[in-house]
């Protein structure tokens, strides 16, 4: 599941990504922006509770397994960066600037979890890979 939901995530990622900055830079296609944001942590929760049944499953923890630890720790930024956007945008408190400017803060720090967890999975193909030839 995870292989499917994490390139669909950072495909809704760079589409939102796209609106947003469009917004900041031009002003025009708020909606559209917003609507982006919010699929984007739409989908960013699902793929933390598949990756928490995942962790489960292997590991014997939804979260903080040590194979993991410090990938879930900054997880849990991006979900409450996002999940801050979602408040603010439904109780009025930022307006229009504010939100995307505090949706590219969840969105960097989604960049810098996306990384850590590729760093992480290159790092296990390459001890598989050298485990295979010893």
């Amino acid at each position: 599941m995870q292989g499917v939901l994490a390139p669909v995530q950072f495909l809704v990622f760079l589409v939102s990504l796209a609106l947003v900055l469009r917004f900041l830079l031009t002003g025009e296609g708020e909606q559209a922006a917003t609507v982006s944001v919010v699929v984007k942590t739409l989908v960013l929760y699902t793929i933390m509770v598949t990756g928490c049944i995942w962790e489960k499953d292997v590991f014997g923890v939804g979260l903080f397994a040590p194979a993991f630890y410090w990938e879930d720790v900054f997880s849990m930024l991006v979900l409450a960066l996002h999940t801050a956007y979602l408040l603010a945008l439904s109780q009025g408190w930022l307006g229009p600037r504010g939100l995307m400017l505090l949706a590219l803060a969840a969105y960097a720090t989604y960049v810098v979890n996306a990384a850590q967890f590729v760093w992480k999975l290159r790092l296990a193909r390459l001890s598989a890979a050298s485990e295979a030839y010893a």
